[in-house]
Parts: structure tokens; sequence; C-alpha cells
């Protein structure tokens, strides 16, 4: 089995991050993707972040017709700062003959020295790493601390690892929706129901919001 682990503050959920993760879902032949919203992201300052419980409750919605999906609350059951590793451990403790894939960011990536231990991360796990159209890459798309443990197999067209993990890099379609263009859509009084799944934005709108 072969089992994605997409993360991130998700506040809020959107349409275009169920479309990303059907997207890589289906080009890296997961099985299944586990959405994990951040309790307290380490990278991010709080600024308009609502409480953990109405993220997961949002992802919860977005997420609860779609087999292929699962809403996760590991991170918010979890003390203290929400480190990918230790969500990564959890997985991999929790599955263990799964092939786990860890979904990121290209942005993310690059700054992946910042993160804890971050090393220990292609030990224990895939990388998925997309961008979007248009997006520039630099020459090297690894950071500089992996740059002497991957080699690029250019028959797979992915670069692997000592441990056989796999790093793939993907360019998704996507879609141009951004969740700071959603807040600011709400504080605006404009509505975002072609933004956001249905029940997310009556969410949104029963427990009032992003309005300040």
């Amino acid at each position: 089995m072969h089992v994605g682990i997409f993360g991130g503050t998700f506040n809020p959920i959107h349409l275009g991050h169920i479309r990303s993760a059907e997207e890589i879902r289906q080009t890296c032949a997961l099985d299944h993707i586990y959405f994990v919203p951040a309790a307290r992201p380490p990278h991010k300052a709080a600024g308009e972040l609502v409480s953990s419980r109405h993220r997961l409750r949002m992802v919860e919605l977005a997420v609860a017709d779609e087999p292929a999906f699962s809403a996760s609350a590991v991170e918010l059951e979890r003390a203290g700062p929400s480190y990918s590793v230790d969500t990564i451990r959890h997985f991999r403790a929790m599955l263990p003959a799964a092939s786990l894939s860890f979904i990121l960011g290209l942005d993310a990536f690059l700054a992946i020295q910042t993160w804890k231990d971050y090393r220990t991360i292609p030990w224990l796990c895939n990388l998925i790493v997309t961008s979007r159209p248009g997006t520039p890459r630099p020459r090297c798309p690894l950071p500089v601390d992996f740059q002497s443990v991957f080699c690029y197999d250019p028959g797979l067209r992915m670069y692997t690892h000592p441990s056989q993990s796999t790093l793939v890099l993907r360019e998704i379609s996507g879609l141009d929706i951004s969740a700071s263009a959603i807040r600011r859509d709400i504080r605006n009084a404009r509505s975002v129901r072609s933004l956001v799944p249905p029940a997310v934005a009556a969410y949104i709108a029963d427990h009032d919001l992003y309005r300040r």
C-alpha cells in the first residue's frame, strides 16, 4: 500500500488543496492520502490562524465524500510544535508495511534544512515535491545538504537515497486559489462558495470564521 502524507495549516482547506492532492494521488499511484492539519506550525506566525479544532473539522468535511482521502488529528493530539519528522514517525509506526510518501511544495523543500531532524526524513519515507506550472526551478532542485545523498536515476526519472527511498519532482496544475485570498474575501463579505467545498463554506459561515 502506498500512502501519502499531506500536511499544512489548511486555514481553511480549499478546492486547490483537494485538486492538487487528487492529481498527486493519480500521477504517483498513491492508494490513500492523509490530510494532516498542523496544530502549531513552527515556521509560521499565528496571524489569522483559527483554532486547530476548526481547521481539523473543515478538513474532515472537505474529504468526507472522498474514499481515498482521510483527515488525521495526529499533530493536534501531540503537545508542542508540529514537526513533520514526528508526524512521519507516527505514520511509520501506524503503517509499518506501507510505502510512505511525504508531500510538500518546492519552496518548503528548498528550506528543509531549517526543519527538525530533516536528514532523518528520507530514512523514513519517500518525498514528493510539487510545483506549479511556470514556477522557476533552480538549476539544482535539491537543498545543499541533500545533493550528496540523493542520486538521480534517469531511467526512473527520480532521485534515489541510500535508504531506498525516492524523491520525485512533480509539476501539478492545481487551481489558482490561496487560503489568504479566501480569508480576505470573507473579511470583505464576498462569497467563497466557488473556492471551498460546500460543507466548508457552510461551516465557516456557521462559526463566523475569518471575519475579523
